[in-house]
């Protein structure tokens, strides 16, 4: 696997430009648009006892909220056995830290077995925090044999239902990158306070979505902040990057209740990955991980399905114990 737009210099230093200046921070290993940087962060568990934890640059165990970094990965693609076994240990051996907090490792990845082995040669405890599959469509070939492939449901949300769309009055498609980037992100906070009552981008975290699609750019990658009119009323938003071959669904956001026939979500989504079956060079409309609100969706529309697995490396016995407790 090649690197992805999370290890782009340009969404690496993003993150880091604005959230990696707190205090108890410290850059350990800088991003080179191949892997991603590591950093120390310290903080006091139940505010008493002092933690210090080594995390991607991108990620947060405790501390913030910010959004998700996927594909996170120490080595090159090509890295493996001990070789890789032995940079890791000696990258682990290096730092002082009393957790090692590693979220978003593919599962089966050479990176992740390579931990286990340090784990146990050192008597390290292991722990697995979290995991969550993730969706993409395999967009080489006919989009119309993709589209035959789906379930009779699916392919009536993603395609079919276009024409009820389309007949209900004018309906138009914008990319509002670079000109209207301030427009998209409001049109999606407002979609997401209706659906969730949370806005999905914060003033810190629009700072970082800002600074990634400026610099995204000076490494080939397309920003497509799509947006659908219907009568001129904003009724869909999708935020998409493509990068390296790849399309990107960063985040999504549509009118509800908008028609009882349509799922106006599932029908922006069909738009953007016809466009990738179109594009020669496009390979994959990624998904990326996560479900939606009433349902696994993105399971229905893919045609490849990936895991990540998100792991904590713990060295002092007082540590372990006191996890151990918590479960």
């Amino acid at each position: 696997m090649t690197a992805s737009l999370f290890q782009s210099k340009a969404w690496q230093s993003a993150w880091w430009d604005t959230w990696g200046h707190q205090a108890g921070f410290k850059l350990v290993r800088k991003w080179d648009g191949k892997v991603s940087g590591l950093y120390e962060s310290n903080y006091r568990l139940k505010g008493v006892l002092p933690v210090r934890s080594l995390q991607f640059v991108g990620t947060s165990y405790r501390e913030l909220r910010t959004p998700r970094t996927e594909y996170n990965r120490f080595c090159e693609e090509n890295s493996g056995g001990k070789e890789l076994v032995d940079a890791m240990e000696s990258l682990l051996e290096e730092r002082s830290w009393t957790e090692a907090v590693f979220k978003d490792l593919r599962t089966g990845s050479s990176e992740v077995s390579a931990l286990v082995t340090i784990a146990a040669t050192r008597g390290w405890a292991f722990r697995i925090t979290s995991s969550d599959h993730g969706y993409a469509v395999n967009t080489v070939g006919c989009f119309t044999d993709y589209i035959g492939s789906l379930g009779a449901k699916s392919r009536l949300r993603l395609y079919n239902r276009r024409k009820i769309f389309e007949s209900l009055g004018q309906v138009q498609e914008c990319n509002l990158w670079p000109d209207s980037t301030d427009q998209f992100f409001a049109e999606l906070n407002r979609f997401h306070l209706a659906r969730w009552q949370k806005k999905c981008v914060t003033e810190k975290s629009l700072e970082f979505h800002k600074r990634f699609l400026s610099r995204i750019v000076h490494e080939g990658g397309r920003p497509v902040l799509s947006v659908i009119y219907c009568n001129k009323k904003v009724v869909s938003v999708l935020y998409n990057v493509w990068f390296e071959g790849v399309v990107y669904n960063i985040q999504a956001g549509f009118e509800e209740g908008f028609h009882p026939k349509l799922s106006l979500g599932s029908l922006h989504l069909g738009y953007a990955i016809e466009d990738a079956f179109s594009n020669p060079d496009t390979t994959s409309f990624d998904l990326l991980a996560g479900q939606g609100k009433r349902e696994d969706y993105k399971a229905r529309f893919s045609t490849v399905n990936y895991q990540f697995v998100s792991i904590m490396l713990v060295k002092s016995v007082l540590f372990r114990a006191l996890y151990w407790m918590r479960g």
